[in-house]
């Protein structure tokens, strides 16, 4: 029942290095599916987060209305949807934003069947927090970034959540109860493989354009390396974080499938997902959810 609090040895990592990570009276009050569905209802945060940016981008942001809600969704001003020039990028954009939805609604409708209550859409910032992040991770040399401006640019937009959301979905596996067939584990597997694709379909068509300029001087494989470092260095110690370049082994050849040693993709806990998204380590709240996260874990 309690495998959320530590019976799978998750719980000495979440209280040693993120104290107050989660509602543990909270949680510990919950039988087993209510646990579920808090686990659920933080991945519906991150959910959120990636329908509406694709969305957006897609010029379909109007399939999120009222669904969870109607809190605010900050824009960069006059966006309308990505120029694309590359039909190949605008129906990929098309395809993750049909994912990305379907995830969301997906989540609310098992959230319902756990008798657990989803949570509703928090307000989510695609504008300034783009800006900062960019700023963060190149060192300042690029300002006033806006993932929306073009093909390219939405495909680093896309790369800085892809990968965090593979190792989020991994990291939360072991706190989830139901591994029944058919179950709420399978289920979230299944949500964590659709990522892993995602994932590894940016990183290869950012890696095919490695060479090329962004901004400020720094090619593609400059600034994918950049924010991998930052998400590396703000989730906290450990490696768990690659650019689209092997650095080590073979320098300069391809490094699309982002993987441990032994080519087995990283975890992350709750609260090192919180520090990349929130763009700040230990912060509550802040970066893309200017108000925090929703739910009992945040």
């Amino acid at each position: 029942m309690l495998r959320a609090l530590g019976l799978l040895g998750v719980g000495a990592a979440v209280t040693s290095c993120a104290p107050g990570l989660l509602n543990l009276s909270s949680l510990a009050n919950l039988p087993a599916p209510g646990v579920d569905a808090a686990v659920l209802n933080f991945a519906l945060n991150l959910e959120y987060l990636e329908a509406a940016f694709y969305l957006a981008a897609t010029g379909r942001l109007a399939e999120l209305q009222g669904v969870g809600g109607n809190a605010e969704i900050r824009l960069p001003g006059g966006l309308q949807a990505v120029p694309f020039q590359s039909g190949d990028v605008r129906d990929f954009a098309n395809e993750l934003a049909t994912d990305e939805i379907a995830h969301v609604k997906f989540l609310i409708t098992t959230i319902q069947a756990l008798g657990g209550t989803p949570i509703e859409r928090p307000v989510l910032d695609l504008s300034g927090s783009f800006v900062t992040a960019a700023s963060a991770a190149s060192g300042g040399k690029i300002q006033g970034f806006n993932p929306f401006l073009n093909d390219l640019f939405f495909l680093h937009g896309a790369y800085i959540f892809e990968d965090v959301g593979v190792s989020a979905y991994k990291g939360a596996s072991p706190l989830i109860n139901d591994d029944r067939p058919g179950g709420v584990l399978e289920q979230a597997a299944g949500i964590l493989a659709v990522e892993g694709y995602h994932a590894g379909a940016i990183r290869s068509m950012l890696y095919e354009r490695r060479n090329e300029e962004v901004a400020a001087g720094l090619t593609v494989a400059a600034v994918t390396k950049a924010i991998s470092d930052f998400r590396d260095l703000a989730d906290g110690p450990g490696d768990r974080d690659q650019g689209i370049t092997e650095p080590i082994l073979r320098p300069g050849n391809s490094n699309i499938v982002l993987t441990d040693p032994n080519a087995v993709a990283y975890s992350r806990l709750p609260r090192q997902v919180l520090n990349i998204v929130y763009l700040a380590p230990g912060a509550s709240r802040g970066g893309f959810f200017p108000n925090g996260v929703n739910g009992l874990i945040k």
